[in-house]
């Protein structure tokens, strides 16, 4: 059922290469590396491995019922439907900090409860969107390449 689309699952161990994500500026913004993500900003997470846009539209995901995530385009190209927004704390997300991403175009919480998938890929965990803000989703950043800009932009200290 649902929108024939690549699902997204989640799994418990923190270090499956196959759940690697990465951070990019919406489609009509930019995204420099080693910028600060600001909590409020827009962005789109684009799968590693596949290339396609974390993504969600008006289908009722397969186990819960909620609304179907999904991964969506190709070579991180997609659709408006690929856009959330960083929900966190302070002004920056922070390495260690808990966040949660709001899709803006249905304004639902990118969240993962207990559902968990069978054959054939059994002991994932159904990633879906939920309609309220509550402790099932809070997303944490567990493994990757964290940059820290530099105070100066214009000094460099490798060579």
């Amino acid at each position: 059922t649902g929108s024939g689309q690549q699902s997204v699952t989640g799994v418990e161990a923190s270090d499956d290469a196959n759940s690697y994500w990465r951070i990019r500026g919406k489609s009509d913004g930019n995204c420099q590396r080693g910028t600060p993500v600001k909590c409020g900003q827009a962005i789109r997470l684009t799968h590693v491995n596949t290339g396609k846009n974390l993504h969600t539209h008006h289908f009722p995901s397969p186990l819960s019922n909620n609304q179907e995530v999904s991964a969506f385009g190709d070579d991180g190209e997609g659709d408006d439907l690929d856009i959330w927004i960083v929900q966190c704390s302070g002004t920056y997300w922070e390495r260690e900090d808990a966040v949660r991403f709001k899709h803006v175009g249905t304004e639902v919480f990118l969240s993962i409860t207990g559902e968990q998938y069978g054959h054939p890929i059994r002991g994932q965990r159904e990633v879906h969107g939920m309609p309220t803000a509550n402790h099932h989703n809070y997303w944490k950043a567990m493994e990757g390449v964290f940059i820290k800009p530099s105070m100066d932009p214009a000094k460099h200290d490798e060579l």
